[in-house]
């Protein structure tokens, strides 16, 4: 069985086959299988979390560059973002601070990216501090 393409396709069907695994008394092919299912289910995980993570920064440097367009609506996604962030770490215990830290840079320059897209112009946004994006309070005056 082919687990880590099985995974890719559908978490549903990788279980069920590994619920047929042992059925028919294979429990090394089933072990197998939950170890990709479990490694699937991780990969998952952190791509959502990077999603947000992507999100939360975009907004961030939006807000950090365009000063005059700053809105509620800015403000809450930031804080839905984090919010999401904190349940996915609440959810999932191995979405340390140091993986967050890890995926920094990469999610960085990605929301730099598409932040520049949005507003059409370029950010003089050199970086992103663990601050500014998890925990300052941002206020439309």
């Amino acid at each position: 069985m082919n687990w880590q393409e099985l995974s890719a396709t559908s978490h549903y069907q990788t279980a069920v086959a590994v619920e047929q695994a042992l059925q028919n008394g294979d429990v090394p092919e089933a072990s197998a299988g939950i170890q990709e299912l479990i490694d699937a289910l991780s990969r998952s995980e952190k791509r959502a979390l990077k999603s947000q993570l992507i999100r939360l920064m975009v907004h961030v440097i939006k807000w950090k560059s365009q000063p005059e367009k700053r809105s509620r609506s800015w403000r809450q996604t930031i804080r839905n973002a984090r919010c999401e962030i904190a349940e996915s770490q609440e959810d999932t215990p191995s979405l340390t601070r140091q993986v967050i830290e890890a995926m920094w840079p990469n999610c960085f320059a990605r929301a730099k990216a598409d932040a520049e897209d949005e507003m059409g112009q370029e950010s003089t946004v050199a970086k992103l501090t663990w601050k500014e994006v998890l925990e300052m309070e941002y206020e439309v005056e």
